[in-house]
């Protein structure tokens, strides 16, 4: 899975807009590659890509729902930035935006703060799953409710997710002091070289335990049953995916949940196939109803709805029911029912059919029919 838009932002999916506009000119700051102590082009790349989709609140809004920004032409993918977008999203100009780096001439100068390194470690994640659901191509296109149950790892009631017998078995790391970091001067022929790592003991937390959760083994976590309502909604198609926030498995020491990623398969139908937002049939008719013209009742998403057959209809003719096809996902109208009519011929003839058609052949051949068709 890629990485979370949020999590890339350190803000929660409740975040309004201008706390999302102030991690962002935060982290921009760090990570801009001018700046030589934390700069990293990479990570300002997807900064900005999650900025320009949690900004705007379609992409948003669809980011929540499908875990993807994909629809939106999201800058040219992943790593891809489109800036006047982002400037957009947060409803304005280049000029409103002039202080995201505070006078790039002054970077060397310290007075982004980039002189404290090595801040709170960001709280763990925990994994993502996958979920595969099969629905019919009318709750596709109108959208259900499914009722679903997988097994997660949960935060354990026990020890409510500390890992730890009780809360004076929570200790301070004696390594690291509490700091979760732990500092390493190492001499060179180009003077001390000073490193800041995460403590190992402890991985960063700060504390350690002295006894251990009996339910959970000091994990924290338990294997539990979930059961969710997840709704679907009107428009999706065979090989999309919803995301369910946060129901994923429980991440260590209280950490985030990962999040549920609901794969659908819409099953073949016996009547229509779907493309984009249309549907189409083919329907059957006879000579007599393509050469005289009739009124024919076909079967649409929506129930019977009625077509007219012009005279003189021809073999393969596809007419075009206006808006009895699939809502689209996003809003953007509904598709057609396209109707393609095949021509039977029949391939047994009583005595009375034969001669009928022996006198149609009889008259065609009179009206000179099949003369005009070669000159």
């Amino acid at each position: 899975m890629s990485e979370d838009y949020y999590d890339l932002l350190g803000v929660s999916k409740n975040s309004t807009r201008e706390e999302i506009k102030k991690a962002y000119k935060k982290l921009a700051k760090k990570y801009h590659p001018d700046n030589q102590e934390t700069g990293d082009a990479e990570r300002f790349k997807k900064i900005n890509e999650a900025a320009a989709v949690l900004g705007d609140d379609k992409k948003r809004q669809h980011y929540d729902q499908f875990g993807t920004a994909e629809g939106f032409g999201q800058g040219g993918g992943a790593g891809g930035f489109d800036f006047s977008s982002f400037q957009d999203a947060f409803g304005g100009g280049a000029g409103d935006f002039g202080d995201i780096f505070d006078h790039l001439g002054d970077l060397f100068g310290g007075s982004f703060g980039f002189g404290s390194r090595g801040g709170r470690r960001r709280r763990a994640k925990g994994n993502d799953l996958r979920y595969d659901i099969d629905i019919s191509l009318e709750e596709a296109a109108f959208g259900t409710t499914k009722k679903v149950e997988f097994s997660r790892l949960g935060k354990c009631e026990a020890c409510n997710g500390s890992g730890a017998e009780s809360e004076s078995d929570i200790i301070t790391c004696p390594d690291c002091n509490g700091q979760g970091q732990v500092r390493r001067t190492q001499r060179t022929p180009f003077g001390l070289f000073q490193t800041t790592s995460a403590c190992p003991k402890c991985r960063g937390e700060g504390t350690s335990i002295k006894n251990e959760c009996r339910k959970c083994d000091g994990t924290g976590l338990v294997r539990e049953t979930k059961n969710l309502e997840i709704k679907v909604p009107a428009g999706i198609d065979d090989g999309m995916r919803l995301r369910i926030g946060e129901e994923g498995d429980a991440a260590p020491k209280n950490g985030v949940n990962g999040d549920l990623y609901v794969f659908i398969s819409v099953m073949p139908h016996k009547h229509f196939v779907r493309e984009e937002n249309d549907i189409h049939l083919e329907v059957p008719i006879s000579v007599s109803q393509a050469a005289l013209g009739t009124n024919i009742e076909v079967p649409t998403l929506l129930g019977k709805a009625t077509l007219k057959i012009p005279a003189g209809t021809q073999p393969e003719t596809v007419f075009r029911m206006r808006d009895k096809g699939i809502k689209d996902l996003h809003g953007n109208g509904i598709g057609d029912q396209m109707v393609k009519v095949v021509v039977k011929i029949p391939e047994k003839l009583n005595k009375k059919e034969k001669k009928l058609f022996e006198e149609l052949g009889e008259e065609s051949k009179k009206s000179g029919f099949f003369k005009r068709l070669f000159e």
